[in-house]
């Protein structure tokens, strides 16, 4: 791979060894998937920040990394954490992963990582059309691919901070025109209803794309449905791209043909009312489905945890305090997947999203349940 005087300059250690080592990282990545140079990127979104999931070896690599002096260059994010960084004790979250997970933000925190701890970026700010980006969670990669067309790969953690320090990466994979053309196209056979109803249909669908670019004919769903298939199409599958036919930005200027149809009928996932937490927010709820769940709970019987951007919850302080005022936890910074629910003692737990349902079991060692959002309220309250 190419690289410019600049970014040889880089990789020598002119800048530090910090960003020397981000630089290198990116070269091999490039050489790895036959790249031909680095593109400046908008943004980045940076995944890897739970404690569970980086662990100790993580959380030593990022304050080796802050210490060396290496420094974002263009506007970064992160992923969830694995707590509400302020009402973690709310949560029972244990002292000790408390202490670390903190550590982890930290780190970031003195990289020039700003600490929004996210899945929906682009709430805060929407990437353009065309924008090349370095995102590294899947439904967040999904989303700014798919409906709002801007380009991104799905980014591990250390090549999206790689890419962070040098606001840079490797142009291949879905950066280029040539692989941002549907190859599949996939029916349904039924009609899904809801977030929940597309995030059941995008469980089915990924198992069946694995890592494809498909292309759907779905009438006009929301943002916040496409939202929710698109995270769990990435779930069970590796879906970073997908068009929606009338919808979808990029699809209309396309000139295709697809050779292989799929037929995607409606799942069969695990239902049931006996639960110990009902969780909403798989991705981050939007202001709407905020309001929306505000709106549908009056008081709580079984607890029920909704998560959210900071942002979002604060631009949103009516919704939020209705719901807290039911019983219900709005809580930010983090969400039940790369939460320690089986550290606080849950066992079973209720969710309206089809990433949730695919992830809680393996991430966090609870049992999953799946419903509509309206059945998962009313569950809450007792109904």
């Amino acid at each position: 791979m190419h690289l410019t005087r600049e970014e040889e300059s880089v990789l020598d250690g002119e800048q530090g060894p910090g960003a020397a080592k981000c630089m290198e990282i990116l070269a091999a990545l490039g050489d790895v998937y036959g790249a031909d140079r680095l593109i400046p990127v908008e943004s980045v979104q940076v995944a890897g920040v739970s404690y569970r999931t980086v662990g100790e070896a993580g959380l030593e690599f990022l304050e080796d990394l802050a210490a060396s002096g290496a420094s974002a260059t263009v506007p970064s994010r992160l992923n969830p954490a694995g707590m509400d960084l302020e009402r973690w004790r709310e949560m029972g979250v244990p002292a000790g992963f408390a202490e670390r997970q903190l550590r982890v933000v930290e780190a970031y925190r003195s990289i020039g990582v700003e600490p929004a701890c996210t899945c929906t970026p682009y709430y805060l700010e929407e990437p353009g059309l065309g924008d090349h980006l370095a995102w590294s969670e899947s439904s967040a990669v999904s989303h700014s691919n798919s409906v709002l067309g801007a380009r991104t790969n799905r980014e591990g953690g250390p090549s999206a901070l790689a890419a962070a320090v040098v606001g840079r990466t490797p142009n291949y994979g879905l950066h280029l025109d040539e692989n941002r053309v549907p190859d599949v196209r996939v029916e349904t056979g039924y009609e899904p209803e809801g977030t929940a109803g597309y995030g059941a249909l995008g469980v089915a669908a990924g198992e069946a794309l694995g890592n494809r670019v498909p292309v759907l004919d779905l009438g006009s769903p929301s943002r916040d449905e496409l939202k929710s298939l698109g995270a769990a199409m990435a779930s069970t599958g590796s879906v970073a791209l997908y068009h929606v036919e009338g919808v979808t930005p990029e699809v209309g200027s396309m000139e295709y043909e697809v050779e292989e149809t799929i037929r995607v009928e409606e799942p069969e996932l695990e239902v049931g009312d006996d639960v110990d937490l009902v969780a909403l927010g798989c991705p981050h709820l939007s202001g709407e489905e905020l309001r929306r769940a505000a709106e549908g709970l009056e008081e709580v019987s079984t607890p029920i945890w909704l998560f959210v951007s900071a942002a979002v919850r604060g631009l949103n302080p009516e919704a939020a305090e209705m719901l807290e005022g039911a019983g219900a936890r709005v809580f930010t910074d983090t969400c039940m997947v790369v939460s320690p629910l089986d550290e606080m003692g849950y066992r079973r737990v209720l969710v309206d999203s089809g990433k949730a349902y695919t992830y809680l079991p393996g991430l966090t060692g609870v049992e999953a349940r799946f419903a509509s959002t309206e059945r998962c309220l009313e569950v809450a309250a007792g109904g």
